[in-house]
């Protein structure tokens, strides 16, 4: 058809009808600019639509995923749960130990400007010789009924959830990471895991990692407070625990000496102050990522309190004429006698269960105000626990009468009392 055949078609003069039904296929509109995409779309049937939650915003699994809350420290070289909450380091063999701390995250860079601020940050030690059954990794422990009930169809493989962080290493290296399925009734008694890689990581370059993980017949997930599914991403695995015959990206029973596949370098873990950064720590029911599910720090900071709760000197200070201004109120109390008293507890929300107390004994750590007259005491322990309240009981030289109210408070700035339910 010369220029002059396509010139003489006037406006409108194909009509609808005139297309094939096969005429326009997806190869030939694969490449249509999405400028071409103007004015209102038309109705389009929600059936069409797929891998839509149904609130419309799915729903992170992961609990401080964006690493903003830390109750217990900003910095710290134990391993456990010791710094950003909800995020529990292990160590084996290293000659110094890792340096585990929230940390921030430098502005300008993304995932900066996707909001996030704060990050997981491992700093090596300096690790003289590697062994075999050397590793440190990091791992978030999801509570059985919140996979349970996640709406995942985890049965069916066709049904997906979609991990997804962002990751950083001052070297460049290929990471190890491992879902563990840990639930174990039902007639699939064994544990099931999930092997995948980061990839090789650009050095000093923040990456997106993103796994969509299928369902699988053997999964199994109890509708209970214990634990159901622990996300594990490691910057070393010696091979006691790692395997070059383990599947990644497949569900398969778990071993303990087949978590993930080896190592094939350890640069990072035999350089001295290397550090490892990760946030957004995100796992949702769909087949792909979406957008992280920022919460207020308020709202994150209270689901951590299921798991850990703290009273530390200046923290969550509760106002009184009587108390200054670092010096937080535990609890209302009472003496027994002269010399031992006690006091409530009340937790700010339910814990996932009966806790346990923590406290650091530090001479005249704390103090008790009896009648305007003060006391000091460094020796705590428990009488009662429930999940949403309690009682602890204390000893010194108070001096005053049985019954005397007061308040039970910290005075020291390395003083603290918390409950701990972490699964």
């Amino acid at each position: 058809m010369s220029q002059t055949e396509v010139q003489l078609i006037k406006t409108n003069a194909v009509q609808t009808g005139d297309i094939a039904n096969s005429a326009v296929t997806n190869e030939k509109i694969a490449g249509l600019a999405s400028s071409k995409l103007t004015g209102a779309l038309p109705a389009i049937s929600g059936a069409a639509l797929t891998n839509l939650p149904a609130s419309g915003k799915a729903s992170n699994l992961v609990i401080n995923g964006s690493m903003q809350v830390a109750q217990r420290n900003l910095s710290s070289t134990d391993t456990g749960f010791a710094t950003v909450d909800r995020i529990k380091t292990y160590t084996s063999g290293t000659d110094e130990a890792p340096t585990f701390s929230q940390a921030d995250v430098a502005s300008g860079t993304t995932p900066y400007t996707l909001g996030f601020r704060k990050c997981f940050k491992i700093l090596n030690g300096n690790q003289t010789s590697v062994s075999a059954g050397d590793f440190i990794y990091f791992r978030h422990i999801i509570e059985s009924q919140n996979v349970a009930k996640s709406g995942w169809n985890y049965k069916n493989a066709s049904s997906n959830v979609t991990l997804s962080f962002w990751v950083k290493s001052s070297v460049a290296q290929d990471f190890k990471g491992y879902l563990r399925a840990t639930s174990t009734s039902g007639a699939n008694s064994s544990q099931q895991q999930y092997s995948f890689a980061t990839g090789s990581l650009s050095a000093n370059t923040w990456t997106k990692i993103t796994k969509t993980i299928p369902g699988h017949a053997n999964l199994e997930f109890d509708n209970d407070t214990g634990s159901g599914l622990d996300i594990n991403i490691s910057t070393y695995i010696g091979s006691t625990y790692s395997s070059s015959s383990t599947t990644e990206n497949a569900w398969i029973d778990y071993s303990s000496s087949g978590r993930v596949q080896d190592y094939s370098a350890d640069t990072w873990y035999t350089t001295d102050d290397a550090t490892f950064e990760i946030t957004g720590i995100q796992l949702e029911v769909g087949d792909s990522a979406t957008d992280f599910e920022h919460l207020t720090y308020g709202d994150e900071l209270s689901r951590c309190q299921r798991y850990y709760y703290k009273h530390a000197y200046g923290q969550n200070r509760i106002g009184s004429s009587n108390v200054s201004s670092n010096n937080m109120p535990v609890a209302m109390c009472a003496c027994y006698d002269a010399s031992n008293g006690f006091g409530m507890v009340s937790f700010p929300v339910t814990m996932r269960a009966q806790p346990t107390l923590e406290y650091e004994n530090v001479a005249n750590g704390y103090k008790v105000l009896f009648n305007n007259t003060l006391d000091y005491f460094n020796n705590i322990t428990t009488q009662q626990f429930g999940d949403s309240c309690a009682i602890i009981n204390f000893t010194g030289g108070f001096g005053v009468t049985a019954d005397s109210p007061g308040w039970v408070q910290i005075y020291k700035t390395s003083s603290y009392v918390a409950f701990t339910a972490e699964l």
